[in-house]
């Protein structure tokens, strides 16, 4: 038993010599800043370039279509269009055009997260353009709308009044 623990400490001992992945060590503000492509309600962040819903319905048919549906009706997953006037509802349709507070946060999530299979692979006209689609869709933007840096934050959500938001003081009710 004596030696098990004596060759159990040994290679804690090596174990802890050796470079390890710095995990707990707390990450330099370089390192926070090449990883932080965060695009908040405001739109700062948001890279150059620009998209159209026309061309987002090219790149939504070629790359959104299997998941999300004809004109993201839904099926296999989430449906992103419709659902307007449902949330008080029993069972409310939380979609992009019915739920969603910001558009820069459509941006931000089809930017991360989409394609499911490819995540972060769209460029950013892409990206800009998937988002003017499903906006048309949803009627929260004209279908010749142009979404880039400067006009996607301006866009105003349907719900949007209904969220408090982390980067304002709460309302008061």
């Amino acid at each position: 038993m004596l030696v098990v623990a004596a060759l159990g400490a040994a290679w804690i001992q090596v174990a802890a010599a050796q470079e390890g992945p710095g995990l707990g060590v707390p990450a330099t503000p370089e390192q926070v800043a090449g990883w932080d492509d965060s695009i908040g309600p405001d739109g700062a962040n948001l890279p150059r370039g620009s998209g159209t819903a026309a061309a987002g319905k090219i790149v939504y048919e070629g790359k959104c279509l299997a998941c999300h549906g004809v004109e993201g009706a839904g099926r296999p997953n989430d449906q992103l269009v419709g659902g307007q006037g449902t949330l008080k509802d029993a069972a409310p349709i939380r979609t992009i055009g019915s739920y969603w507070p910001y558009a820069t946060t459509v941006f931000d999530y089809v930017r991360r997260a989409m394609p499911y299979v490819a995540p972060h692979s769209l460029t950013a006209d892409e990206t800009y353009a998937v988002t003017a689609y499903l906006l048309a869709l949803n009627g929260v933007i004209a279908q010749d709308a142009v979404m880039d840096a400067t006009s996607l934050p301006k866009v105003v959500m349907p719900n949007r009044a209904n969220f408090d938001s982390a980067y304002r003081e709460p309302r008061r009710r």
